[in-house]
């Protein structure tokens, strides 16, 4: 059955007006600072940038562009943590054309490498000034320190002299963003994000949660990553909201931003919400100050309910869930303040979007009943990057994006029942099981390793297992050395479990079902 929801109306400024007509990001962000043009857009660690200051840094960092040789269609790559570079950046971008492509610096020089290769790129930035690990990659390319005025210090690799533009659309179908995710096959994806997209959904999304002028957003969750990049980013800015910049996730920093620096809206994954809980715990707090705090919203994992009820006891307010992918421009559905769940609920779908569940033969079901999410919407991507035939699998006839994800409807609301494909989500992280074990096996006394998800409180951890090489000596810390040199802190496995031979069927194919429940037996 298809569940739409019914179209949102605005009770609070709007200065945005109809999303549709506008081109480009950066013009939706300078309707926003014709309103508010004294007003911070952002709050850092070393200071303030007003909404003019940001458009000027923003169009300075444009000519910079031109003058590195950055022509329309080329691919910006910018290695970074939460930085006002990064959204000056972003901006800079739009302004000429570009392809921002925000990576998170936390990344291994491997796996920069590989993104950089696949997307070729023009240039490199790298946000040294509010991150070490963004510095060391820009050491490791041989970039040159540059001083950003008030977005800070970065580094600017050289340029790529191969890097082949791609065409430029006048209208809003532009691509904006290429966000990588590292795809079921252990190599990079892009997933191509338009103007259209990143603008429409930010703004359903802002509408839903209520956000006005007036509001101070702590923004820790990374831009490099759909759900930061579009909602909290986007969706805030455009509607004239203050973002305070958090480089990475620090539960003292967020006590002292609910306590004493205004927020009044706090968005993160469960992950982030039980290391607050446990923290308190370990001091023997049970409250904290939030003089301002209105709003809370979890997503990007699920979403356990002892979490949801002990988040929501401590910041005196409902915890919204939400559910969305790279693919649809993050949010697809949501819960509201108008509407909050006391139950599991993703909430409803976003004005202006459509959801279904099908079958093994894709016919629809009705309500109740669990199958296959399907998305029609404005914000699925305009397609995976050098990569039509993946497009080909998940976008369906009509329009419809296949999620992957299982799913089912009650009352228009959505309940995610599980992932029909592998993937891991970890800490709010993607992280697929073809990458992680396509390094495990490249160690020269592995003969193969199966990688699995296993669901804690509030959150997913990776479980290998290995089998040795015949003959061969397989240590857990050899594997832990291994894998910290090529993967990132989390796609690395909590656990690995060293076995003689896997559970496979009688062709060799390897019972990952049977693993998985190894898995959760611990």
């Amino acid at each position: 059955m298809t569940a739409a929801a019914p179209a949102a109306t605005s009770r609070f400024e709007d200065h945005v007006g109809d999303p549709h007509r506008y081109r480009r990001l950066h013009e939706v962000m300078e309707a926003a600072a014709r309103a508010h043009p004294d007003k911070p857009a952002i709050i850092h660690d070393d200071g303030r940038i007003s909404f003019t200051e940001l458009m000027a840094e923003s169009e300075a960092l444009a000519s910079r562009l031109d003058g590195w040789g950055v022509r329309p269609g080329d691919r910006l790559l910018v290695v970074s943590e939460n930085a006002p570079a990064l959204v000056g950046a972003i901006l800079a971008a739009s302004r000429r054309d570009v392809w921002v492509i925000p990576l998170n610096a936390r990344l291994t020089g491997a796996e920069v490498d590989r993104i950089a290769a696949h997307s070729g790129a023009r240039r490199i930035l790298y946000t040294s000034g509010v991150s070490p690990e963004a510095a060391a990659h820009g050491a490791r390319a041989g970039a040159e320190e540059i001083d950003l005025g008030a977005l800070g210090r970065v580094m600017l690799s050289p340029e790529n002299p191969e890097a082949t533009p791609e065409p430029v659309e006048e209208g809003p179908g532009q691509v904006a963003a290429l966000v990588y995710t590292t795809g079921t096959t252990g190599n990079p994806k892009g997933v191509m994000i338009t103007h259209a997209n990143l603008i429409l959904v930010a703004d359903e999304s802002g509408r839903g949660r209520q956000i006005t002028h007036r509001d101070v957003v702590y923004a820790v969750l990374p831009m490099s990553h759909i759900f930061g990049l579009s909602s909290v980013l986007t969706g805030s800015m455009m509607r004239g909201a203050t973002l305070r910049l958090a480089p990475r996730f620090d539960p003292d920093a967020v006590f002292r931003a609910l306590a004493d620096e205004g927020v009044t809206m706090f968005q993160g994954v469960p992950a982030m919400y039980q290391r607050l809980l446990a923290v308190l715990k370990s001091r023997g707090q049970t409250t904290i100050a939030r003089p301002h705090l209105r709003y809370c919203s979890a997503g990007g994992s699920p979403l356990d309910p002892a979490v949801k009820a002990a988040a929501e006891a401590l910041v005196g307010t409902s915890l919204h869930n939400g559910y969305g992918l790279t693919e649809t421009t993050s949010a697809v559905s949501q819960t509201t303040p108008a509407e909050p769940a006391i139950d599991d609920s993703v909430g409803r779908p976003l004005p202006n979007m459509a959801v279904k569940v099908v079958d093994a033969e894709d016919r629809d079901l009705p309500d109740g009943q669990v199958g296959r999410l399907w998305i029609h919407s404005p914000g699925v991507m305009k397609g995976y990057y050098k990569a039509p035939e993946l497009t080909a699998e998940v976008m369906k006839p009509g329009g419809w994006f296949d999620t992957g994800d299982l799913a089912r409807l009650e009352g228009g609301r959505i309940f995610i029942a599980g992932r029909a494909k592998e993937l891991i989500i970890r800490s709010g992280f993607n992280v697929y099981p073809p990458e992680v074990e396509g390094v495990l096996n490249a160690h020269p006394d592995v003969a193969q390793s199966a990688v699995v998800g296993r669901t804690v409180p509030g959150n997913e951890e990776v479980v290998a297992f290995v089998q040795p090489v015949p003959g061969r000596v397989l240590t857990r810390e050899a594997l832990v050395a291994w894998v910290s040199e090529r993967l990132a802190p989390y796609k690395r496995p909590a656990e690995f479990v060293i076995m003689d031979a896997f559970p496979a069927t009688a062709t060799g194919k390897v019972l990952k079902a049977q693993l998985k429940d190894m898995a959760a037996q611990g």
